[in-house]
């Protein structure tokens, strides 16, 4: 078989690390997490804007990678098997927008899991059932067209936990995900702790701002308060 082929079927791990996971999921309790991470992180790490959600949702957590390999998508289901509590799911699906890579019943096995949600550059389906069970998906598209995975049996078209690009950004495994309504934007591992800190100071300054706009205050106000807006 070619070496091109062998590469598709590749399945690492990486260490989770749950105390960074926990400020992580403290900053994203706040409004606008998206939008916190990407100014501390001096606006990269952003997704392109086509990658949404399917329903109102927001979550954070470490990446398990998924490559796909492109005009011949399969489901991942191997990464349900390989994904722990906490995770959030990443998959390169090439962007195409017309052949569905997840739905209501992987959203289901995943929830069941313990895995937090999944990013797609690609395309997704079922959103009822998924807004139902309250198991977000962020993609570019949503089609009724699933793959031919349930017709002919393959499943192993895939590697995990690879490098990979995912809505023009380059995604490790492990690195952080926040994902909300306005997009998502990843933070990698190296960093990781570092930004976080800032978010959280940034998250805290924006909520003190919010109490000094409640009360009437000016722009002047702000800016002699706490020096920008």
């Amino acid at each position: 078989m070619p070496e091109a082929l062998n590469d598709l079927k590749v399945f690492n791990d990486f260490e989770r690390n749950p105390d960074l996971l926990a400020r992580f999921d403290k900053v994203v309790r706040a409004y606008s997490a998206a939008a916190i991470f990407a100014d501390v992180q001096y606006r990269t790490g952003v997704m392109d804007s086509g990658i949404k959600p399917a329903f109102r949702a927001k979550i954070t957590g470490q990446a398990v990678t998924v490559q796909l390999s492109k005009g011949d998508l399969v489901d991942p289901l191997r990464a349900l098997e390989m994904s722990q509590p906490n995770d959030v799911i990443v998959v390169d699906a090439g962007g195409d927008l017309n052949t569905s890579v997840c739905g209501g019943l992987m959203g289901g096995l995943a929830q069941n899991r313990g895995i937090r949600g999944m990013i797609v550059d690609g395309a997704g389906r079922d959103t009822d059932e998924l807004e139902d069970i309250n198991w977000p998906i962020w993609t570019r598209a949503i089609t009724p067209r699933g793959t031919h995975t349930m017709f002919s049996g393959r499943k192993e078209e895939l590697s995990i936990n690879v490098p990979i690009a995912c809505g023009g950004v380059v995604v490790n495994p492990g690195d952080f995900v926040v994902a909300d309504l306005m997009g998502v934007v990843v933070i990698p591992l190296g960093i990781a702790e570092g930004v976080v800190k800032l978010a959280q100071e940034q998250a805290d300054r924006e909520e003190e701002t919010r109490k000094w706009v409640a009360q009437g205050k000016t722009i002047e106000d702000l800016l002699n308060e706490f020096g920008r807006i």
